[in-house]
């Protein structure tokens, strides 16, 4: 025997499943169409043109079905942060992506030394198409970044035998102030080095061209790049170190955006 929800239930009744003997009908088909009602408002991102209007203004009829090839996605908005994230997204034809949610290391090559290595992203200073992605430390391909130039400057030492970032006057003064015996072992762990090894560096010095910004921000411990891989197709935040006349640009707009920012606080 069925019981109707006008009973002493009536209350709970909405609680029961749907093939619950004590549930109408009725009831039962009230509850499909407030389902209906509700998920019909939860659209997903779609890319096609059947639910726009059309250009007098008119609406368009729906005479078929969503199509899988006509979805969208929504953005992957790539952030700045030490807790690494990537999700693995299946897409048509059972390829894969890979979309970083959150990253802050990456490949970055040194082109005019054609040498990669991997290293820390530290801030993101300018993007050409929107600030807001500065403010909100967002990771997108051609965003201006800096990383942490240790790495280039370790292999710099190795390869050339020039410590990059070091100030002159205060090696000078520092080897002053040692005492004497700690000033030769300093010497000896320098020369340590095969004679092999010394005329290979030596060598290498006739061909050793630094441009001056570069070596500026290597005394600062910080080096401008740029992002070209895309971290949310790829899953990476790889680059390339800003050498030349793209440097010098990137360079003056940076400083007129810092003295942009300074008038507004003024």
């Amino acid at each position: 025997m069925r019981y109707s929800a006008k009973g002493p239930n009536r209350r709970s009744h909405k609680l029961w499943p749907l093939n619950d003997p004590r549930v109408s009908s009725s009831v039962a088909d009230a509850r499909v169409t407030e389902i209906r009602r509700r998920l019909r408002g939860r659209t997903s991102i779609s890319r096609d043109s059947l639910h726009k209007k059309r250009a007098t203004g008119g609406k368009k009829k729906a005479w078929r079905k969503k199509r899988k090839y006509e979805l969208g996605r929504q953005p992957a908005n790539t952030k700045l942060s030490s807790n690494k994230t990537v999700r693995r997204v299946r897409v048509r034809g059972g390829n894969v992506k890979w979309r970083a949610l959150r990253l802050d290391t990456g490949n970055y090559s040194w082109g005019s030394e054609a040498i990669t290595r991997k290293t820390r992203i530290l801030d993101v200073v300018y993007n050409a198409s929107n600030n807001e992605l500065v403010r909100t430390q967002t990771l997108v391909k051609s965003a201006i970044v800096q990383v942490d130039a240790t790495p280039f400057k370790q292999w710099y030492l190795q390869h050339y035998g020039v410590e990059l970032g070091k100030k002159k006057k205060a090696a000078a003064a520092s080897k002053k102030d040692a005492p004497e015996g700690q000033e030769g072992e300093a010497q000896q762990e320098e020369v340590k080095k095969s004679s092999h090894v010394q005329r290979k560096v030596e060598k290498r010095q006739e061909g050793r061209k630094l441009d001056a910004h570069i070596e500026e921000q290597f005394g600062g411990g910080r080096l401008l790049a740029c992002i070209s891989s895309r971290p949310g197709q790829c899953g990476r935040a790889d680059g390339y170190i800003i050498e030349g006349k793209e440097l010098e640009f990137y360079l003056k707009k940076i400083q007129r955006k810092k003295g942009k920012g300074a008038g507004a606080g003024a």
